[in-house]
């Protein structure tokens, strides 16, 4: 539906939020529930948590755009009653709630209200997992308290046992400002997932929980975690002991990663000598670029995919045809290839000139295949 469906007022606010919320707020199932204004006053939120996602309606009145919105949890939180909770609590007065004085000329309004209600849902969550009756999720707690950011939750449901998941960030590390030049908006972050089944006896010997690593999507396009083995969980081992073992590991490879991007930014750098300036580029991550080579009247492109772990694997070739084409219309292209020599103890200048070297020799033999393709097709 066309955005101006949405009143002026209710947009001002889904813009701010959306914009400037420390954490990704997708909006999603706008809708009217006035059959009169058609205009769009309801949507849900979908806001990330514990390395998932929880989903709360939104109800604004279009026909009292001043009123302060309802707020409709997911079933699963029916007991969550976050002001209910907050009237009884000791620090009530300095937690206001904003839908009693609600602005709605106010862009941050509901940017403020879901921070707050974000913040109070984590707490609700924690509780819950403290009242689980598992010696041994009493003690995994006690050991990670002093740990800051960590967000936990349990997870029941009729078709399964029930679990706790933690989600443990890892690493005091600024990974935004480690990546020069990056203009990434929201700050990059991993985690462990751990997810522990919930029991009710203590085991002596109890078997090691279900663990994932997880980073913002952004960080894979320097780190990639698929690649990252975590170490093993011995028997007996605790969180606390875990941890420092696995960010150690991390850490290293992370700034081993981001020394990464200079070597593939000098990789560029010694081949535009060879082929010429690249047409196309990739200035940040540094992981790709295209160069206009010819041979004789042939003329065709040069694409170079330098993977993160360069140098210690090497660069896949493509090659692409200026001048044919196939029956679709579309440029015809070599198959992908690393088959050409390589050494990652190689001086960065011979390993440009080897891909050159490789270059003018496989380009007649793509030339060749460019005409037999042709031909083909007629």
């Amino acid at each position: 539906m066309a955005i101006d469906a949405v009143p002026p007022l209710i947009a001002a606010q889904l813009n701010y939020i959306v914009t400037h919320a420390p954490f990704s707020v997708k909006v999603e199932n706008m809708c009217s529930g006035c059959k009169n204004t058609g205009l769009l006053d309801r949507f849900s939120l979908v806001i990330p948590f514990c390395l998932d996602f929880i989903k709360w309606d939104v109800m604004y009145n279009a026909v009292y755009p001043l009123a302060a919105p309802d707020v409709i949890f997911g079933a699963e939180d029916e007991t969550f009653r976050p002001y209910h909770a907050v009237s009884d609590a000791s620090d009530s007065k300095s937690l206001k709630n904003p839908l009693t004085d609600w602005n709605n000329r106010d862009p941050t309004s509901l940017f403020t209200l879901v921070l707050q209600l974000r913040e109070l849902y984590k707490a609700y969550q924690k509780k819950r997992v403290e009242q689980v009756d598992d010696d041994r999720l009493k003690f995994e707690i006690s050991t990670m308290l002093s740990r800051e950011g960590i967000e936990m939750s349990l997870s029941s449901n009729i078709d399964k046992p029930e679990e706790v998941k933690f989600a443990v960030p890892l690493l005091d590390l600024d990974l935004n400002k480690m990546v020069a030049g990056s203009t990434w908006r929201h700050p990059q972050k991993i985690y462990l997932q751990v997810i522990y089944p919930v029991g009710r006896k203590y085991s002596s010997a109890p078997s090691a929980p279900r663990l994932k690593l997880v980073s913002s999507p952004e960080l894979k396009a320097v780190f990639s975690i698929d690649d990252f083995r975590l170490p093993a969980w011995l028997d007996g081992m605790c969180m606390a002991e875990y941890l420092p073992t696995l960010e150690e590991m991390l850490e290293s490879q992370i700034k081993d990663a981001v020394a990464s991007i200079e070597s593939r930014r000098k990789l560029i750098m010694a081949l535009a000598p060879l082929f010429g300036r690249p047409v196309e580029a990739d200035p940040l991550f540094c992981r790709k670029a295209t160069f206009l080579s010819s041979s004789g009247v042939f003329t065709f492109l040069v694409h170079v995919a330098i993977p993160l772990q360069f140098p210690k694997q090497q660069p896949s070739l493509m090659l692409q045809s200026s001048q044919h084409f196939n029956s679709q219309g579309l440029p015809i292209k070599s198959p992908v290839t690393t088959e050409y020599p390589w050494s990652p103890r190689w001086e960065t200048s011979d390993m440009a000139e080897r891909i050159f070297d490789f270059i003018v020799e496989e380009c007649l033999n793509f030339k060749k295949y460019c005409n037999e393709s042709m031909l083909q097709n007629r």
